[in-house]
């Protein structure tokens, strides 16, 4: 036996020269993998100058250096890239989505805090933006609610201050203006924090609304934060 079964760490033989080399590998692959945390996911392309402990989980795709190893991890080491097959269980952090998965074997299940054995799960998640707002007394997102999605409540952040001819405003959905705040701040750094008493199910994909109050919107950001469940079918 010559690695370790779960990390694949190398393991020193009888009689080995030069231990400190194997040693110092191990080192480098255990301060990769324990508390993961994968820079992306999504990147094709390893960068040109390689970061001891720095981690990628390798796309279907990638070239160069990472061709060949879709679905593995690459982990920076001594300035070259080593690779570890992630396991039925393991959880990591995808930097670049802001999102905590669990591995189920295959493939990574992002948001997930719950596996099944046949992969059905509940995922908490977070759909974040910056909106832009219109001219006129009601400024509508994009899409930001899923279907089939249980809303337990909404953060907002001022980011820009809001002009116009308003006093205040509300955040809702359409149809249920101020449902998630009102009588909200214009200044940056204003916030809301809409907690629902009971979370609600949407079953059809939503945007969110915002609703001048006394006046008119003229311009001004708002960073929102939708945070909601979700639960997977299981796999056949």
């Amino acid at each position: 036996m010559s690695k370790t079964n779960q990390l694949g760490l190398p393991l020193l033989q009888p009689a080995q020269a030069q231990k400190h080399v194997t040693v110092n590998e191990a080192l480098a692959r255990l301060d990769g993998l324990v508390e993961l945390v994968l820079v992306s996911e999504s990147v094709t392309l390893p960068p040109a100058v390689v970061q001891d402990g720095i981690c990628y989980g390798v796309p279907v795709g990638a070239v160069n250096g990472w061709a060949g190893q879709d679905g593995r991890i690459a982990i920076g080491v001594n300035g070259g890239w080593e690779f570890a097959q992630p396991g039925r269980g393991w959880r990591a952090m995808i930097l670049d989505e802001g999102v905590g998965a669990i591995h189920d074997g295959t493939a990574w299940r992002r948001g997930f805090v719950t596996l099944s054995s046949h992969n059905a799960g509940l995922a908490v998640r977070v759909s974040e933006v910056d909106h832009v707002i219109g001219v006129g007394p009601v400024s509508t997102t994009a899409i930001m609610i899923p279907s089939n999605s249980v809303v337990i409540g909404v953060t907002a952040r001022v980011t820009v201050d809001i002009t116009g001819t308003l006093a205040s405003w509300q955040l809702g959905n359409p149809g249920a203006a101020g449902r998630y705040g009102s009588g909200l701040g214009l200044s940056a750094g204003s916030w809301a924090r809409g907690v629902l008493s009971q979370p609600t199910a949407f079953y059809v994909p939503e945007p969110m609304q915002l609703d001048a109050v006394g006046g008119d919107f003229a311009g001004g950001s708002v960073r929102i934060a939708i945070h909601y469940f979700e639960i997977a079918l299981p796999d056949l």
